[in-house]
């Protein structure tokens, strides 16, 4: 639906969908995604300009957005330290323990606009398949003696996109800088070991992501290189190759 309406619309205009149940949720390179009741789901439209910050580094954008989902939990005063993490390149994480939702991006470039579709899907009162927000907030309840509420999939869904155009207003103005910090403060990979190319390829360490929004690691003795992943397993880490 958003296809075929997004090229109709005014520039100026927003537009976005939202599900309270998907039958056919899609994830990356096919995978299914699995979206019972309590998830949020949505598909957002959003225009940006080629020639701008974010439009040379398109790619950020999937950060940006697990970045705004976790900000708009963590943003609320009370729930700053309800531990809800990004996790590279666009899977949201209780801790480094768990996956509770994720973010595919799908750009078309018309003249020198990018028409951008960003869906994310994550759970925030759905236990199953894996964990959600709410549980989250219990659990710090009982273990820090809080009372904090639960929250609602509409209330995060608003609070998310609010944040994705604060965070697009700063990449715009200040480029990558202006959000790193931010993301690395969320992120599950700082100082984490992965094996490049193979299962036995050597060691690396995660230092943080370069201006177009891939890993950067530091193998000993070659210095950092930029890399991304080989394929799409549930550990999107585990083998990761240098871009040519």
């Amino acid at each position: 639906l958003i296809g075929r309406l997004m090229f109709e619309l005014p520039g100026e205009m927003g537009l976005i969908a939202i599900a309270v149940r998907q039958t056919q949720g899609k994830g990356r390179g096919g995978n299914a995604w699995l979206s019972p009741v309590g998830c949020a789901l949505s598909t957002l439209h959003i225009t940006i300009p080629l020639h701008s910050n974010l439009g040379q580094r398109i790619p950020f954008i999937q950060h940006l957005v697990s970045l705004a989902v976790v900000e708009s939990v963590r943003s609320i005063p009370g729930y700053e330290d309800i531990d809800l993490r990004v996790k590279w390149p666009n899977d949201i994480y209780y801790s480094d323990l768990m996956k509770l939702g994720g973010v595919l991006v799908n750009s078309t470039l018309l003249e020198t606009t990018f028409h951008i579709l960003i869906g994310f899907g994550f759970n925030v009162n759905n236990s199953n398949p894996t964990i959600c927000i709410n549980d989250l907030i219990t659990k710090f309840n009982k273990e820090e003696g809080t009372k904090l509420q639960p929250l609602t999939a509409d209330c995060l869904i608003a609070r998310t996109v609010t944040v994705l155009e604060r965070f697009i207003d700063i990449f715009q103005e200040k480029g990558p800088n202006g959000v790193l910090p931010h993301y690395y403060k969320y992120w599950v990979h700082s100082g984490k070991q992965v094996r490049l190319y193979s299962e036995e390829g050597p060691i690396a360490w995660i230092v943080g992501i370069d201006d177009y929004g891939f890993l950067q690691v530091h193998e000993e003795g070659k210095g950092v290189e930029s890399v991304h992943p080989d394929g799409n397993s549930f550990d999107m880490l585990r083998n990761l190759i240098v871009p040519k």
